[in-house]
């Protein structure tokens, strides 16, 4: 009982540490509100998953991950890119992860069962050395059709 008394502060510093580690888990449900990028590719991959950027087309076009649609968070209510099929998974980036968080949660609201957080956003599939594109779509589908005109 001495020994608890005499290193009180080291229980608490224990207790606070581990308190926040827990944290994260919490706000997101548990997790299943968010994904990292190897599950995220692990999605798309086996199971037909939809990458979604919601970043401004200016953010998009400074660089995002390859194969992303650009879907801007203020246009995503019944936004043509979506699939039809709800129960796919729908993985959500930005730059910093706010906006997909947002959009996420919009996603499910409609119906779409598997709308999830690539947890980071694009710096985290950037340092996963996964694919980065610059552009816009739009841009870069007219200047493949200028070449071969």
């Amino acid at each position: 009982m001495n020994f608890l008394l005499e290193n009180w502060i080291l229980f608490v510093i224990a207790a606070t540490s581990g308190g926040l580690l827990v944290l994260p888990l919490l706000r997101t449900g548990g997790g299943s509100g968010s994904v990292g990028t190897g599950e995220a590719v692990r999605l798309i991959n086996r199971e037909k998953g939809v990458l979604i950027d919601v970043a401004e087309a200016d953010e998009y076009a400074a660089g995002h991950a390859g194969g992303a649609r650009n879907v801007p968070l203020g246009q995503l209510a019944g936004h043509k890119s979506l699939p039809t099929n709800k129960t796919l998974p729908i993985l959500l980036m930005c730059p910093t992860g706010a906006r997909s968080r947002r959009a996420a949660a919009l996603l499910r609201q409609a119906g779409y069962e598997k709308a999830v957080v690539v947890a980071g956003g694009t710096s985290a599939w950037r340092n996963a050395s996964l694919p980065i594109e610059k552009g816009a779509a739009e841009k870069g589908a007219a200047k493949a059709g200028e070449k071969t005109a």
